[in-house]
């Protein structure tokens, strides 16, 4: 038998369900420090990251028996989290819905969000190594409107398909496509214009 380090999240979730807390306890540690820097990357609060991630994995635990399995538990506990994250944006009304057919879309500091990929000769993926870009990266993330960082973030961050961030932020596909693509002319303006600084 594999050692309890080495199992699948697939085979702890089935522990979990027949009460192996053990499992479960695996599980969080595991998936604990990726939600915890979604929620904070979403958030901009350490403290709300903290609490969510809590509520997260208690709602996790409290709804395992009806996790069908038909997703994987990192889509799933994603989903959970982006979702109380999106809960507490909406009670706190900082979402608000943006016209993608709107002339020109601004950033709450009042940057507009360009409409044109500016000219980036260097492959993104060899820039993106660079510590100092990461930090410029992670610095223009936060400043993108939530409607755009949050579809980024599930979306080029988390990896989750289109059709999952639609379902999760309740939007259409061609919405996050939209989105998704604004977010990225956002980070691609922000990178070229701190390299010619």
């Amino acid at each position: 038998m594999n050692s309890s380090h080495e199992r699948s999240d697939v085979e702890l979730v089935k522990l979990a369900k027949s009460e192996d807390f053990g499992a479960f306890e695996e599980l969080v540690s595991r998936h604990s420090g990726r939600i915890y820097s979604l929620l904070y990357r979403l958030l901009r609060n350490r403290e709300d990251a903290e609490d969510l991630l809590q509520k997260t994995f208690l709602s996790a635990f409290e709804n395992l028996v009806r996790f069908r399995e038909e997703a994987s538990f990192k889509t799933w506990i994603t989903r959970i989290a982006t979702n109380f994250a999106l809960m507490k944006f909406r009670k706190e009304g900082k979402i608000q819905m943006v016209s993608l057919d709107d002339p020109q879309s601004y950033t709450k500091e009042g940057v507009p969000l360009p409409r044109e990929i500016g000219d980036w000769s260097v492959n993104p993926g060899l820039i993106l190594e660079r510590k100092e870009l990461i930090e410029i990266l992670e610095g223009a993330i936060a400043t993108l409107p939530p409607i755009y960082r949050y579809v980024f973030l599930l979306r080029d961050v988390e990896g989750l398909p289109n059709k999952e961030v639609a379902e999760i932020m309740e939007l259409s596909v061609s919405a996050v496509k939209s989105r998704l693509m604004r977010a990225r002319l956002f980070l691609r303006e922000i990178i070229s214009n701190r390299r010619k600084e």
